[in-house]
């Protein structure tokens, strides 16, 4: 267990080490990547935003100058009397008057001196001085649009109402001066729609560099759980691996402890029983000498019995350790033959009233061989069950039943003892040893194990399939 958690942990740090680099690094460059995507972002709108003034300034210079053309017959003709420069100056307002573009594009005129003489969408303005005019923060509007235009004309930043929406805000104008009239005509953008354009490409850009994060996350996340799912599965297959390893070594652990077993009793069988027998054969032929003889020695006559009826019962147990070893009858009439056996043994011990029954439908001579190690597996569960029950149960009555069919054959022990909790016995593992064993015994052959207690009834049942698959018994018998 300690060799497994060593390498348990040591996979959950190999495994740390290759997911926080990672992460890491991933982090790092979506960092990188939106403070990249940031600045580039912050880039272009300045650029834009450089851009898309121009192009207005540029628009702005060729509406006044569509506005000059149109006054040019009236403005570049000579001077003439101080009516008819009275009427060209009224004909060159109402030109324009009609010149517009869009909702909120006009042309506005003042005198070099602040007082309106043209304004299309606010008439109201029209004849008043408005040179002292300032603006929320304060600033001298109109004196700053005329000194642009005394300068030779230009741009004008400057806060304005808007007629469309009644409400100031900021405008791009442009004026050029009439010296001749002493006029400074000019017109305007106003800078909100500049401002809602340059944000609609701030929001496409943020919409974008998000849109590159969450890629960017998602493939990260796909890579972890990729990542995840081939750790997964190397786990996995190296937890089967182990798995199979270890029931493989189990496996040889029993049938190490099988042959040594068989080993034992052939041993107890043919070598110190049959001394035994020898050495009980000479002390009986003693005997009967010392009874023919003409002198009785009692003494010894008695000495001699006792020994022959402890060796009698020396021989019996020997007999029996080598027969719960491995009964000989189990190798030479099989299976069937040898629970008859231990079902007759225990029942002669007075202990518990064991009966055997063989089920099988099939004839004698249909039944299939079993495998030794079928054979060799089902003897060893009945003989623990059987012994369990003499020691725990308190059962006065069990039965052995053996089925074999064409294609499995079923062992099933039940008896009349007091039951237990079997989920309990399972659980614990300072019981339920017997149950375990035999479940694993079993796994070996790709069996199933079933068992059901109850007071006054409990049944362990084992099925093995027949024939039992190529690379299990394969691996079955090379361990043998």
């Amino acid at each position: 267990m300690l060799v497994v958690k060593l390498v348990m942990n040591l996979k959950a740090k190999v495994f740390l080490l290759a997911i926080v680099p990672f992460a890491l690094a991933i982090g790092g460059i979506e960092y990188g990547v939106r403070q990249q995507a940031t600045t580039l972002a912050a880039s272009q709108h300045a650029t834009m935003q450089a851009a898309y003034m121009s192009s207005k300034e540029i628009e702005l210079r060729h509406y006044v100058q569509v506005a000059q053309s149109a006054i040019t017959p009236y403005y570049d003709v000579p001077p003439g009397t101080p009516r008819e420069e009275a009427q060209r100056q009224k004909q060159a307002l109402d030109a324009l008057q009609r010149l517009e573009f869009g909702a909120d594009g006009y042309f506005f005129v003042y005198t070099m001196h602040g007082t309106s003489l043209m304004h299309p969408r606010q008439p109201d303005l029209v004849g008043r001085d408005l040179w002292e005019m300032r603006d929320p923060a304060g600033a001298l509007t109109i004196q700053k649009l005329i000194g642009e235009a005394s300068r030779g004309g230009g741009y004008v930043r400057y806060v304005w109402r808007r007629p469309s929406t009644g409400k100031l805000a900021p405008k791009l104008g442009y004026v050029v001066p009439l010296p001749r009239w002493g006029w400074m005509i000019g017109t305007g953008i106003y800078l909100e729609d500049v401002e809602t354009t340059l944000a609609r490409i701030d929001e496409q850009a943020a919409a974008n560099i998000e849109r590159t994060v969450m890629w960017i996350g998602g493939i990260a996340l796909a890579a972890l759980a990729v990542i995840a799912v081939c750790t997964a599965v190397l786990n996995i297959s190296e937890h089967r691996s182990a798995d199979a390893k270890l029931k493989h070594l189990a496996r040889q652990v029993v049938d190490s402890q099988e042959q040594e077993r068989a080993r034992l009793s052939r041993e107890l069988h043919d070598g110190i029983s049959q001394m035994l027998v020898s050495v009980k054969l000479l002390l009986e032929s003693a005997l009967a000498r010392f009874e023919r003889g003409e002198t009785r020695v009692p003494a010894a006559e008695a000495a001699l019995a006792t020994g022959l009826g402890r060796l009698s019962g020396t021989l019996r147990e020997v007999r029996r350790i080598s027969h719960a070893l491995r009964p000989a009858m189990l190798d030479d009439l099989g299976l069937a033959a040898a629970l008859e056996q231990l079902a007759r043994e225990l029942s002669d011990q007075g202990a518990l009233d064991v009966r055997f029954e063989s089920v099988s439908k099939l004839p004698p001579a249909r039944r299939p061989a079993l495998p030794d190690p079928v054979n060799t597996v089902l003897f060893r569960i009945a003989q623990e069950a059987l012994t369990n029950i003499v020691r725990h149960s308190k059962a006065t009555r069990a039965i052995l039943t053996l089925d074999i069919a064409p294609d499995a054959v079923s062992l099933t022990i039940a008896d009349n003892g007091q039951g237990f909790d079997v989920d309990a016995a399972l659980a614990d593992p300072k019981s339920g040893v017997g149950l375990r064993n035999m479940r694993e015994r079993l796994d070996a052959l790709g069996a199933t194990f079933a068992v059901a207690s109850q007071v006054g009834r409990t049944v362990i049942a084992a099925t093995v399939p027949l024939p039992l698959a190529v690379p299990t018994l394969q691996g079955l018998t090379d361990d043998i």
